[in-house]
């Protein structure tokens, strides 16, 4: 018989932004070794008591007892995600509740949630639910910012989110490739267009070569794969 038990536990769901047009541009090889070093990256930046539990494609999930844990992981994944050079950031959700573990396996409305809300965030950002944030310590350089009610689909009442704010945010200066949604320094770009009186920065020529043939494909707010 399987080994069950219920227990409370701090869940964070993550994944690439723009990992299927990133896949489209560059290629399959190229996107399957963005995942692999996105992988050792994750590893590297887990902190004490949080774990690893389980990935499927680009997308992770990490438990822990601990809420300082859990988010200072998820802080920790992004700024050094950030800090690779043409690479595409995360969108991550934290939550925190009961969740029924089935050998080793997760189950529940806990990660229902976390799965919403990291699918809700946008490009680079860290949501978290107010239990998370009530179980945080005074983390140094770290803000909670209200977002608001949200209704996600298949949970009953809306729940309030918030967006993890960091100073190390305030001085990335790193810009998405319309196309392949890596981040890009514009110091540093490969390429450059300009459409319609502003310049889009790119990681490649191929990127570049692809905006010009069809820049309003790419010019229009486009949501997160």
């Amino acid at each position: 018989m399987a080994d069950s038990q219920d227990i409370h536990i701090t869940l964070l769901m993550a994944d690439l932004s723009g990992y299927t047009a990133m896949t489209e541009a560059h290629g399959n090889r190229s996107a399957a070794e963005i995942v692999t070093r996105y992988m050792e990256i994750v590893q590297n930046s887990l902190h004490r008591d949080t774990r690893l539990v389980e990935q499927v494609g680009d997308e992770v999930l990490i438990v822990s007892p601990s809420a300082d844990s859990i988010l200072s992981t998820a802080i920790e994944i992004r700024n050094n995600i950030e800090r690779e050079p043409f690479f595409p950031t995360i969108h991550a959700g934290l939550h925190a509740g009961m969740i029924l573990e089935v050998d080793g396996k997760y189950f529940g409305t806990t990660l229902n949630l976390t799965s919403r809300i990291a699918a809700y965030a946008k490009t680079g950002q860290i949501l978290c639910t107010e239990p998370l944030c009530d179980l945080a310590g005074n983390l140094e350089g770290i803000e909670f910012h209200a977002l608001g009610l949200v209704k996600f689909k298949n949970i009953v009442e809306p729940i309030t989110i918030f967006e993890i704010l960091t100073e190390h945010r305030e001085d990335n200066t790193s810009i998405l490739d319309p196309v392949c949604r890596m981040l890009v320094n514009p110091n540093t770009a490969l390429a450059q267009q300009s459409y319609e009186g502003k310049t889009y920065y790119f990681c490649s020529s191929d990127c570049a070569k692809i905006f010009e043939q069809g820049p309003e494909d790419y010019t229009v707010i486009r949501a997160d794969s």
